[in-house]
């Protein structure tokens, strides 16, 4: 894909919404059989039934985002395990890692990480995964998560994690994992947006998540692979910037912007068949929240 043009976005917000050309806005977990993309033309998006995402756009993460994981993960209680598979080998420093979620007050804290889909598919590989209480997803390349979990027991593992009421966090490739469309997924690089792998591990069902929204020049990104498949929702997060799921419903958390690309509005609004740039996307700034099955900003109550 041709990538468009565009100044760096580094700028304040009071001009970042025009500079963009979009629109801008202030202030039952599924089966592995249920992760596919579907190819209806009109797709409700969802949530998962109980517990959280968190969903980070990658880049410096705030103590914000942080407390907020360890909060839904339970606090002083919390089990965390950490999956750095999307890193490459070496990638990781883990010793690390778990130092900084243990200085955020978990109470536990597990490295877990393969590369072979056979060890996922053991009882013994899963067994920090019972008792946890939250997951998280490091950045990387997301179609070495998939390799290595999907149609795992690993994968039902994570969502018993969802199940219990826990929560499921991921920055970068640890977000777009999340979504049922995995964009970025080809192993030859990630400028293709649909490549040789196309399926996440659908936490949010319909949808299709993309990072580094405006640090990487991406705003326009998400475009082509809502052309293509009009029946997704797509969410872009920037970096240092996370949205926090809970149900059908997210609330934006972090300095920087979400952006929301939604097919069906678009073919409600073209009068030629063919719309431009403009309007092809809406930001969600701090504090936003956003309805997913209705696709619609939740406006905040009135004083």
């Amino acid at each position: 894909m041709k990538r468009k043009l565009f100044p760096l976005l580094l700028t304040t917000t009071a001009i970042l919404p025009a500079l963009l050309t979009g629109t801008a806005r202030g202030q039952g977990t599924p089966s592995p059989a249920d992760n596919a993309p579907v190819t209806a033309a009109v797709a409700t998006a969802s949530g998962p039934a109980k517990g959280s995402l968190v969903i980070v756009g990658g880049g410096a993460i705030g103590d914000d985002i942080w407390t907020r994981f360890i909060e839904l993960a339970g606090g002083k209680e919390a089990r965390i395990v950490l999956v750095p598979t999307a890193a490459e080998d070496g990638g990781w420093d883990a010793d690390k890692s778990v130092e900084a979620f243990r200085k955020r007050g978990a109470k536990e804290v597990v490295f877990l990480h393969t590369r072979d889909p056979k060890k996922a598919d053991t009882d013994e590989f899963i067994e920090p995964l019972k008792s946890a209480t939250g997951v998280w997803f490091g950045g990387g390349r997301q179609w070495r998560i998939a390799d290595a979990y999907l149609g795992t027991k690993t994968q039902r593992a994570f969502e018993s994690v969802l199940e219990r009421g826990g929560v499921i966090g991921g920055t970068s490739a640890g977000a777009t994992i999340q979504g049922s469309f995995l964009v970025r997924g080809d192993t030859k690089g990630n400028e293709l947006l649909i490549g040789d792998h196309i399926r996440g591990f659908g936490y949010l069902r319909n949808v299709a998540i993309d990072q580094h929204l405006l640090r990487r020049n991406r705003q326009f990104d998400l475009i082509s692979v809502i052309e293509a498949h009009p029946e997704l929702l797509g969410i872009g997060i920037d970096e240092g910037t996370a949205v926090v799921v809970q149900g059908n419903t997210f609330e934006v958390i972090g300095p920087s912007y979400v952006a929301i690309y939604d097919g069906q509005k678009w073919k409600a609004a073209a009068t030629d068949g063919s719309p431009g740039l403009v309007g092809r996307f809406t930001l969600l700034s701090k504090n936003n929240r956003f309805d997913l099955a209705t696709r619609k900003i939740i406006e905040p109550p009135k004083p």
